[in-house]
């Protein structure tokens, strides 16, 4: 008799787990770094095998895969006359819609390096980004224009002005004359005078699968997002890997409600899809009231989530299913990272069983983990130490410093231990798995990196997250490393929130933390504030400011007013006793205020409060 984990689910064998790793190992290996195989090679090579299947579906309107290659033609073409050519970086800031698929594979199509830029940033944060990217133009979504506009009037030395901005039209949103005045206006997405016709190969002569070909953003553990690298090889190995992972078909319907710009949508959803010639439906944004109808009006198969949806979707009331069973729909397999024990559990009775492949890892790492079994809870499992170069190391979180042997050398970490995730790095000819290919920045890569970690001239790429690992080999994520916590999927620099924060009128001091919240996963962002003498503190002046300042999901769940700042002996703000004393008002002589997006303000602290905005009393560890 197999032993079951706590939910009932069977313990797969470590043979068993090893076997869907080979599978999966054998599949990495398919796209080799010198060939001459591109993202846009595999779009044209699916366009003329799955000519009428559709590609994509938005708003009930369908393209299919012919159609798709046509509009990126068309988009290359334009590009190319704009002056754009290959190895050249063009930023793409745009909300889920057609129009992010045309315009990125057809800059694909001409060698241009695309970078996905977060469509919910202004100010600072997006001039920044563009700087990064080194971009040489900027197509700005019509729905992302004022933003755009309004770093331009914030940013004294904005790097929006350094280039070329082409504006990408939606017919769901018209902009008005004083937006556009920024914006080269001539970038229209009928593509009326540009032929469906592209000599693709001949633009991307020289370019090999080991190009870079994405740039994405992710969040370091201190300071403003970096630029990953994404070469078309991992891209296309990815969606290879996934394919096989999941058993995916051309029969298969993805769904697409995360935002393109991150990782998980633009990198696993869209490469899997492609590689077995699926459809994908796409969605603007997530919505709880529409994520079922999607679902049963499309037939969709696969789903990208993370943890924070599928809470919001088990909280739902029942009365949206349209009278349907909730156990009635097309939902067989579901991939993604932030599902806790319970609220996997909760889904599969609420819902009905399917496979959940529960991961970890990011957009920049050269590792990372799956689970393979169902094994409810955990993210991943290592089998067979010889066949990874992922590793667990120990770590003092009080030090922030690794701990290491009497020779030097790091120490791996045993069942029940907790420490950071590490990949060794590996640079061979013939296959892509275990290259770490960094950031734009060459001093941000070199900070990423250990050397001398288990033997003398080694490398290790360093992920800042702390795992642990049971006794049958399943690893759990237990947080991040430093001042960077994760929220709703997305790595928020406590610096930065700072940063942005510390302008508010008559504040004194502002310190950023992340604090547990009981069945959610990472840390929800808490800030404690001192203001200036004689200055109240007003919750509706702090929340028009976040709002102003901050995109959502970095914005401080959690007010402490103190009347003092608690600091080091060297000045520096500590946060280990804020975090430990959390938002729990016992023991706590300060107020504290707690956000309310409904009502548009913070709200003095109440069991009442906490209910209406689905958070549970802090506990104490």
């Amino acid at each position: 008799m197999k032993i079951k984990n706590h939910s009932g689910v069977p313990l797969a064998s470590m043979e068993e787990t090893q076997t869907k790793s080979d599978k999966r190992s054998a599949a990495a290996q398919l796209i080799k770094p010198y060939a001459n195989y591109t993202i846009a090679d595999r779009l044209e090579q699916q366009a003329l095998s799955q000519t009428d299947k559709t590609f994509l579906v938005y708003n009930g309107k369908h393209y299919s895969y012919a159609e798709v290659d046509q509009r990126a033609n068309q988009v290359a073409n334009l590009a190319a006359s704009r002056g754009l050519n290959s190895g050249d970086v063009c930023a793409m800031v745009l909300e889920n819609r057609p129009e992010f698929f045309f315009i990125w594979f057809g800059l694909t199509k001409i060698g241009v390096i695309v970078a996905f830029i977060n469509s919910q940033v202004h100010g600072a944060p997006l001039s920044h980004a563009i700087k990064e990217t080194e971009a040489s133009a900027v197509i700005v979504g019509e729905e992302c224009a004022h933003l755009v506009s309004k770093t331009m009037s914030e940013v004294a030395d904005c790097s929006l002005l350094q280039v070329p901005l082409w504006l990408a039209s939606d017919v769901e949103k018209t902009a008005s004359k004083d937006d556009l005045e920024y914006f080269d206006t001539n970038l229209s997405l009928n593509y009326g005078d540009y032929s469906h016709e592209f000599n693709s190969k001949e633009s991307r002569k020289g370019i090999t699968a080991e190009t870079p070909s994405l740039l994405i953003f992710t969040s370091g553990t201190t300071g403003l997002p970096k630029a990953a690298i994404y070469s078309h090889m991992r891209w296309l190995c990815s969606g290879d890997v996934m394919s096989v992972t999941i058993d995916a078909s051309a029969s298969d319907v993805f769904y697409v409600c995360l935002p393109m710009y991150h990782g998980a949508a633009a990198t696993s959803v869209t490469s899997t899809a492609l590689a077995a010639g699926a459809s994908i439906v796409v969605r603007r944004k997530f919505s709880v009231r529409e994520f079922w109808l999607d679902v049963q009006q499309n037939g969709i198969t696969v789903c990208q989530y993370i943890g924070e949806i599928c809470r919001y979707l088990l909280n739902d009331d029942d009365t949206r299913n349209q009278g349907k069973g909730l156990k009635d729909h097309s939902l067989r397999c579901m991939l993604g990272a932030g599902f806790s024990g319970d609220s996997w559990q909760s889904w599969i009775n609420k819902f009905g069983e399917m496979d959940i492949f529960e991961g970890w890892g990011s957009t920049e790492a050269n590792t990372n983990l799956i689970n393979l079994d169902n094994y409810i809870g955990s993210c991943g499992r290592v089998a067979d130490w010889n066949k990874t170069n992922f590793r667990l190391v120990k770590f003092n979180t009080d030090s922030e410093s690794h701990e290491k042997d009497a020779n030097g050398h790091y120490i791996p970490c045993k069942s029940g231990e907790v420490g950071e995730a590490i990949g060794m790095i590996i640079n061979h000819p013939e296959f892509g798995g275990g290259r770490f290919e960094g950031y734009t920045s060459s001093n941000a890569t070199e900070q990423k990196i250990l050397t001398d970690v288990f033997t003398k001239g080694d490398a290790y790429w360093r992920s800042g997250d702390l795992l642990r690992f049971d006794d049958n080999g399943y690893f759990y994520f237990v947080d991040r490393i430093g001042d960077t916590y994760r929220w709703k999927s997305e790595n928020v620099s406590t610096q930065e929130v700072a940063n942005e924060l510390s302008g508010l009128a008559g504040l004194e001091l502002i310190n950023i933390y992340g604090v547990q919240v009981p069945e959610h996963e990472g840390r929800a962002g808490m800030a404690a504030v001192v203001m200036q003498q004689g200055i109240d503190f007003d919750p509706n002046a702090f929340y028009a400011f976040t709002e102003a300042k901050l995109p959502r999901y970095a914005a401080p769940q959690f007010i402490r007013v103190s009347s003092v700042a608690d600091m080091t002996s060297t000045y520096k703000l500590r946060k280990i006793d804020l975090q430990k004393q959390g938002y729990s008002p016992i023991g706590c002589e300060d107020p504290i205020f707690i956000r309310n997006d409904k009502s548009g303000t913070y709200e003095c602290y109440s069991e009442e409060a906490l209910t209406a905005v689905g958070f549970q009393p802090f506990k104490h560890v």
